[in-house]
Order: C-alpha cells, then sequence, then structure tokens
C-alpha cells in the first residue's frame, strides 16, 4: 500500500492512506482547539476501509455538536491523537493533518465552527 502515513509523536502509532483525502477541514470549535491545544484542529477525511492502521492505541468518546459520538485513537505513549472515527460519517477516518509531517498536505477546503475562530486566524478562502 503507498500513499501518506501519518504517525503520532514517538511513532509507534501509525495509519496509512493510500488515497488523496476526499476533504480537509479546518475546525474552530472550543472542542478541537481543546484536544490539539491551538486554536483549531485540521482533519483529513478518508475512506477507512482503505486505510492500514498499526501500532497501539488507547480510545476517548465525546458527543459532537450533532449529538453523534466521535472516538479519538490517540497512542498511549506519547498522547498523540492521531485519528478519529465520527459516527455521522460510519465509512469514513480523520486524520489529524499535523500528524502527517508535511507542509506540502493538501489545504482545507471548509472551514467550521467560525463564531469559535480567534480573530487573528484567517479563515481558507
Amino acid at each position: 500500500m503507498t500513499g501518506r502515513i501519518a504517525h503520532c509523536t514517538c511513532g509507534q502509532l501509525q495509519i496509512r492512506c493510500p488515497q488523496e483525502p476526499a476533504k480537509v477541514s479546518l475546525c474552530h470549535c472550543l472542542d478541537c482547539q481543546r484536544r490539539t491545544g491551538s486554536p483549531f484542529g485540521i482533519a483529513a477525511f478518508f475512506d477507512a476501509a482503505e486505510t492500514e492502521i498499526s501500532g497501539s492505541f488507547q480510545t476517548f468518546q465525546r458527543d459532537s455538536d450533532s449529538g453523534f459520538p466521535v472516538t479519538f485513537h490517540f497512542c498511549g505513549t506519547c498522547g498523540s491523537t492521531v485519528f478519529w472515527y465520527p459516527s455521522r460519517r460510519p465509512a469514513a477516518v480523520a486524520v489529524a493533518v499535523g500528524c502527517f509531517g508535511d507542509p506540502a498536505f493538501p489545504a482545507p477546503t471548509q472551514s467550521v465552527y467560525g463564531e469559535s475562530r480567534h480573530g487573528w486566524v484567517e479563515a481558507p478562502a
């Protein structure tokens, strides 16, 4: 399987994504801000059936604003959240764009929860 590989800080948890992302989303919601420790989160969405996971992980599940649970998968060693499954889109997996470590990764195609956006953050066009 070729394509992009995202991994945690210590490298033991990886997800291999052979295809291009279906969507890249920049989220300003307060939950993403808390999860990332930054003013936003950026997720790339892929077909979950086409990805390959290696390494061990722990999970944390929370409800989204829409009421659908989201299950986050993170490394138990370094704590990095690498990917998550939004139950609203059961065939998809969202991968933290920063875990790809690729400055040339495709830019976000949408920005959501703008009402929580920090005033100094510019949303993509």
